[in-house]
């Protein structure tokens, strides 16, 4: 083997495990950081979901259609 083409190989060889070097760990970082933005997300929309419910028990009527739920099955 001449020692050009002996050169190109190692050359070839050292940036083709550079680039499979930086691939994994950008797939290690995708892969670490995906469950704790749908944690994020999840948490968002639990506390819209919260805030929909407290103003809906904070109506008026929704005391006053418990009351008439509770009368209708004591009756």
């Amino acid at each position: 083997m001449e020692v050009f083409t002996m050169v190109v190989l190692i050359v070839l060889i050292s940036c083709g495990a550079g680039v499979l070097n930086n691939y994994l760990k950008n797939r290690r970082l995708m892969l670490t950081r995906l469950p704790e933005q749908d944690l994020a997300a999840e948490l968002e929309t639990l506390r819209a979901r919260i805030s929909v419910l407290e103003e809906i028990v904070t109506e008026p009527g929704y005391h006053l259609n418990q009351e008439l739920k509770q009368l209708e099955r004591q009756a």
